[in-house]
């Protein structure tokens, strides 16, 4: 498997905290600044996770009573240790900094990557990775959740561990034919409508990926899962789904 470059980490973590796929109408040429470098959310909605070749995600359970009595606890703790984060100043002070703030996004992840590292180690529900907001149209921000994050070496049960697969499935980001560490302007390259790298891209095989001289990555980082604590469905995706 080949590791993700260290002078394109940044740009990956940039395209991970948010995207906007391409419009429609768009056939050939370039794509924008904008796409080129926050590629990703689109491949990261959960309606779509089922099907896109470039996510891996955990198999869907039943719930057990268990798995909701758990899920319930974990909600209600989450919700008391991360309140104070709806002031999003607070957020920041304690070391959660925005990917691309500038650019229009869904949801924007305010990531901490100190507490990225801690999360190999242990789960804490009060240190997330990432803390969710969406914008208001005032341009202050409403806190919607948090994102928590796994060793890709996790099996499923260590996972359901840290929050039961009956209630929400883990995902990991998969299948990635990235340009190579010299030629980042090739991020903009579309081919078809569609770019020729990152997650919005057709290519997910190593062999399409040597075909157009990019590099291919069989994974980029761990486990993810979303608990939107303060939406109207908390977990991205459940097992009935």
């Amino acid at each position: 498997m080949t590791r993700l470059p260290a002078t394109l980490l940044p740009l990956v973590l940039a395209a991970l905290a948010g995207a906007r796929p391409l419009p429609a109408q768009q056939t050939g040429g370039a794509m924008g600044d904008g796409d080129a470098t926050a590629a990703a959310h689109a491949a990261m909605a959960h309606e779509h996770m089922h099907a896109d070749p470039h996510l891996l995600m955990t198999a869907p359970r039943r719930a057990t009573h268990a798995d909701s009595v758990r899920a319930a606890a974990l909600l209600a703790d989450l919700r008391r240790e991360l309140g104070k984060y709806r002031d999003v100043r607070i957020a920041e002070r304690d070391g959660y900094r925005p990917f691309l703030p500038n650019l229009p996004q869904p949801v924007y992840h305010f990531t901490n990557l100190a507490r990225a590292v801690g999360e190999a180690f242990r789960f804490d529900v009060a240190k997330p990775t990432s803390l969710l907001y969406r914008k208001d149209t005032d341009g202050g921000f409403t806190l919607v959740g948090a994102m928590y994050t796994a060793p890709r070496r996790f099996s499923e049960e260590r996972l359901d561990e840290r929050i039961p697969l009956g209630i929400a499935r883990w995902h990991q980001h998969v299948n990635w034919c990235l340009p190579r560490p010299t030629e980042r302007e090739r991020w903009r390259e579309v081919k078809d409508g569609r770019p020729v790298f990152g997650p919005l891209s057709p290519i997910a095989t190593k062999e399409a990926c040597d075909a157009v001289g990019g590099v291919f990555h069989e994974r980029l980082f761990g486990w993810m899962v979303h608990v939107n604590a303060w939406e109207a469905r908390p977990f991205e995706a459940h097992a009935h789904e």
